[in-house]
């Protein structure tokens, strides 16, 4: 395909799926291999160019071409991206089963980054399993975190940054959690707006029990190769799938979920929510709802504000039959339907029922409650 006057912007953009199946494959050749003719001026275009340029059409692509695939990526890991990579991480975070700290690899990091390159493009770079630690949660039980190594962390922050030129086209607005520009204030602001400014009488607050480990490894790839169709990208992500974790010296395979603490991750789970919840929970809105439906998701957080309890009861119903499909159910304690907005308060004591019910949304409480003026706040 392609874009612009450029012959080789094929081997860089998106690509619609080829006929033969070996042809993605052959896109994105080794060097030294037989046939590779067009590699030399890709290299010469690369070299011209800075990582934020080339990131920049790939992004441009992305947007223009919603439903085409990327069959050649993997050559945007270059020693630069890759030495960008590390320079961004924490110079002070536990280091992997390799035992390796920033430090440790700063002291040689030209020829560390140079070397991790020729192994990457050489096809001989191995992942390492996660290195199993525990940190407490609120309500006393272990969350267990799978700490990669250094060489880990490097690559898949560079994979990310590429990725991101992509997906970042595609996401939900109603999207915000782990994204580039995005923050918890961002969500809890779109959040408050929608419930103030929208005649919202209810809200489904809904959590996703155990997200990060029952994501299906099979529907991830699959639906990360709805954009992306370079093989050894998907290889790459295949890997840190399945590396498995190390705890005290014993390694652990992991057939479904995504490594927590792994800086893919947040990106892989919103690839997965994307397709599993954030399109369809769109269509149903604009299929289904017979009034306002308002939306927002932080990672595996949920909030849903419905003008109608008839909309809020069948969106409810039909979510749940949406994420069993995929492997995920919510949570039965942490996921509820009430009562909330602008006229709850005097549509419950009508009733003669007590105050509204409060629901926290990323350690936040929303309440709902009137100003000085009588006027509809939270």
């Amino acid at each position: 395909m392609m874009y612009g006057e450029e012959k080789s912007d094929s081997l860089i953009v998106a690509a619609k799926q080829a006929n033969n199946p070996k042809g993605a494959e052959s896109v994105e050749r080794r060097s030294g291999a037989k046939g590779n003719a067009e590699q030399p001026h890709m290299r010469r275009t690369q070299s011209r160019e800075s990582m934020s340029q080339r990131l920049s059409r790939v992004r441009e692509a992305a947007k223009q071409r919603k439903k085409e695939r990327f069959t050649a990526l993997f050559h945007l890991l270059t020693v630069e991206a890759l030495e960008a990579a590390f320079l961004s991480l924490s110079r002070k975070a536990a280091a992997g089963v390799d035992g390796i700290r920033w430090m440790d690899y700063a002291g040689n990091m030209k020829n560390n980054i140079t070397d991790l390159h020729r192994r990457l493009h050489q096809g001989s770079y191995r992942a390492q399993p996660g290195r199993r630690h525990y940190i407490p949660k609120a309500d006393g039980k272990q969350r267990p975190l799978g700490i990669a190594s250094l060489e880990d962390k490097i690559v898949q922050y560079a994979l990310v940054k590429i990725l991101n030129a992509v997906y970042e086209n595609d996401f939900m607005g109603f999207s915000y959690g782990f994204r580039p520009g995005r923050s918890q204030h961002d969500a809890l602001d779109a959040l408050a707006t929608g419930l103030v400014r929208t005649n919202v009488n209810w809200v489904l607050d809904a959590d996703i029990s155990q997200f990060f480990d029952r994501v299906s490894h099979e529907w991830l790839i699959r639906f990360t190769e709805h954009r992306i169709g370079d093989r050894r990208v998907i290889r790459l992500i295949r890997k840190w799938l399945t590396a498995g974790t190390s705890e005290e010296g014993q390694w652990r395979a992991t057939e479904e979920g995504t490594p927590q603490g792994a800086v893919i991750s947040p990106l892989l789970a919103n690839i997965y929510l994307h397709y599993v919840f954030d399109l369809w929970a769109h269509q149903w809105r604009r299929r289904y709802a017979t009034g306002n439906v308002v939306m927002v998701r932080y990672a595996d957080d949920i909030v849903i504000g419905f003008d109608k309890r008839y909309d809020a009861r069948r969106f409810r119903i039909a979510m749940q039959r949406r994420l069993r499909e995929f492997g995920l159910t919510v949570h039965p304690e942490k996921t509820r339907l009430m009562e909330f907005g602008r006229f709850a308060a005097e549509n419950r004591a009508i009733r003669g029922k007590g105050k509204p019910e409060t629901f926290n949304f990323l350690g936040f409480t929303h309440i709902s409650g009137k100003d000085r003026n009588g006027r509809f706040m939270l």
